[in-house]
């Protein structure tokens, strides 16, 4: 590992809101930055005006290259959906550290993004960028904090110094399992959330809910070899804190729109972007169980995004669950 400061060019693989954002951020923080795109019509017409109609009113800066070819840099950050990080890994170039920005538990493996390249991708080294950041804001340049974590703090090092600005705070951490296990569980949880108030049952049942879920998250955490203290912090708390109430989060509104009733096909037909809680909730749930620890809110979820139940029926299942101590 080189001596820790930052790196001059920065790859980032993944042209949605959130990769571009990042992009953004690189090149704020003085960076040459190569955003990838998959599609290379999408990647010309993203060259060409300068702007990606996911964050629409947003120029690009000319240190930001376009390109359709999966680039190699000294730091590399992976901006797609936790369901697709496998095969774009399979097919990365040679290059530098690696650093996972997507949040989620793969279907099928029920593995941690990490997990994933570490079979992808043996000896390659790899952290991963979780916290509150809508890329609208990061892209803004709006205040905001996240989280390096890895178990090499030389590679930690890095990452923040090549990516950190006074207006966007990184904070390293040596938890990558529970940064991990917060940022997949969050969006289950806002799923929770929002049809909590899509269904009218009110801000007292909401806060409710987003603290259990807290706290089968940090019991989750722990199981699989992390520490209930990253639970509290920015890559756990903080993130439940602003997906569980912020609007433009993907999660909460759907969740939101199945709590009034709708088809979670139809919501997700008239969507461009992933809703990565969807996939997640019942790979984390089968996750918890293999390790024996109970989720009931990520249950719920899990339950009624595979049609196992409605949203009517998590909500009666959860309210009967026997008294116990907190």
């Amino acid at each position: 590992m080189r001596d820790p400061g930052p790196v001059n060019e920065v790859a980032v693989v993944g042209a949605g809101a959130w990769g571009t954002a990042l992009a953004l951020q690189a090149a704020r923080a003085g960076r040459m930055v190569t955003l990838w795109a998959r599609d290379p019509a999408r990647a010309a017409a993203i060259a060409a005006t300068r702007e990606n109609p996911r964050l629409p009113g947003v120029r690009l800066p000319e240190s930001i290259r376009v390109t359709a070819a999966l680039p190699a840099g000294e730091l590399v950050l992976l901006a797609v959906p936790a369901q697709h990080l496998r095969g774009i890994a399979a097919q990365l170039p040679p290059g530098g550290p690696l650093v996972v920005c997507a949040k989620g538990v793969e279907a099928g493996t029920h593995l941690l993004p990490l997990e994933v390249l570490a079979q992808v991708l043996p000896g390659r080294l790899a952290a991963v960028l979780t916290g509150p950041s809508f890329a609208h804001e990061i892209a803004a340049g709006l205040p905001a904090a996240a989280v390096v974590a890895a178990a090499d703090a030389g590679l930690r090092a890095i990452v923040m110094a090549t990516l950190a600005t006074p207006d966007f705070r990184l904070y390293g951490n040596d938890d990558p399992i529970g940064a991990q296990v917060g940022g997949a569980a969050k969006n289950v949880i806002a799923i929770a959330a929002g049809a909590v108030i899509g269904a009218g049952l009110g801000e007292n049942a909401r806060a409710a809910l987003v603290t259990r879920g807290l706290a089968e998250l940090a019991r989750l955490a722990v199981a699989l070899g992390g520490r209930a203290d990253t639970v509290a912090g920015l890559s756990g708390l903080g993130d439940l804190l602003l997906t569980c109430t912020g609007s433009s989060s993907r999660n909460y509104s759907l969740g939101v729109e199945l709590g009034r009733g709708g088809s979670l096909q139809a919501i997700l037909a008239a969507r461009s972007a992933v809703t990565e809680g969807v996939a997640t909730a019942p790979a984390l749930v089968a996750r918890a169980e293999a390790a024996g620890v109970q989720v009931p809110v990520c249950a719920a979820v899990a339950g009624v995004v595979t049609g196992a139940m409605t949203v009517r029926e998590a909500i009666i299942a959860l309210q009967s669950r026997p008294l116990r101590d907190e």
